[in-house]
């Protein structure tokens, strides 16, 4: 049983998050092993294997990236450890903003932290809305096994741009002090 299965949802790459709680404890009143004490041990043993399931269920549909990354995996189309290829000129417009935090942490600079941190807003908006539509009108059996290789881009694009912004903020911290 998947995640989506487990909490009677269709797969879907965007989930509203708002209604995971109350079906997550509809859920784990169900599944709790402290109802199965005095059950069988098979059942006991289901019961936690459950509850482990629905806990693993909830912290991954509650983070977007970790969902993307389900949905991926569901479909084949992501493995765990895989070491993906970014096209090359991604990784050039992540080398220079790299290049320019680190002249950042040399002389500390208001006005190229400030063109750094727009810089990577617009890298991060510009690769979401190649996928937005995708992420947004996901169907199970019509969203196409090439829309899903564009959202796998956009899921390792990612990483590398929510590093930057971390580092980013990091540094504007340290300039606003």
């Amino acid at each position: 049983m998947n995640y989506f299965e487990l909490f009677g949802l269709p797969v879907q790459l965007k989930i509203d998050t708002k209604a995971l709680p109350r079906k997550y404890f509809e859920l784990s009143r169900k599944y709790h092993p402290d109802y199965f004490a005095t059950a069988s041990p098979e059942a006991q043993a289901e019961a936690l294997d459950m509850s482990a399931q629905l806990n693993k269920a909830l912290k991954t549909l509650q983070n977007p990236d970790e969902t993307i990354k389900y949905v991926l995996q569901l479909k084949g189309l992501l493995a765990e450890e895989e070491k993906y290829t970014l096209h090359p000129s991604f990784l050039m417009e992540v080398m220079e903003l790299n290049e320019q935090l680190m002249e950042l942490e040399m002389e500390p600079d208001a006005a190229l932290l400030s063109r750094t941190e727009a810089q990577t807003q617009q890298l991060i908006d510009d690769n979401y809305q190649l996928v937005a539509a995708i992420l947004d009108n996901y169907q199970e059996a019509v969203t196409t096994e090439k829309e899903l290789l564009q959202v796998k881009e956009y899921y390792c694009r990612r990483k590398y741009r929510e590093r930057i912004r971390e580092k980013v903020k990091e540094m504007g911290k340290g300039l606003r002090v």
